[in-house]
């Protein structure tokens, strides 16, 4: 569980977007777009749309950084490793109704060597 809180505030205490966003180093637009592309991720929201985050959503919100900023991961793919780790598939296994999960740069590896050989074979022409 995330735990980069340095406010002298309770660690079960909720938090708000503006208080997450700083302590993740991300903005507050693209937290509110991630709450659109991940149900999981659902803050209460209080009058005026005032969003308040628990602990497991913070947490949550880490993972989901963690995943698109430093593995790589498209925000589709990161919802599929997330839901399949919920799933309690969680174990890396694949099946058949939730393929394994790649990261973007390992996808983007492959087209590349891709090219590179359609290049050689149009030379070889």
């Amino acid at each position: 569980m995330f735990t980069g809180f340095d406010d002298g505030k309770d660690p079960e205490a909720l938090r708000t977007i503006g208080e997450v966003t700083r302590a993740l180093g991300i903005r507050q637009h693209v937290l509110r777009y991630w709450e659109e592309q991940f149900p999981m991720l659902k803050p209460i929201k209080r009058s005026g749309g005032r969003r308040y985050y628990r602990p497991e959503d913070v947490a949550l919100v880490a993972e989901i950084d963690r995943l698109v900023h430093h593995e790589g991961y498209t925000l589709r793919g990161a919802r599929l490793a997330l839901e399949t780790k919920a799933s309690g598939n969680g174990s890396g296994a694949e099946t058949a109704a939730a393929p394994a999960v790649q990261p973007a740069a390992s996808v983007v590896e492959r087209l590349r060597a891709v090219r590179d050989d359609l290049a050689a074979a149009l030379d070889r022409a």
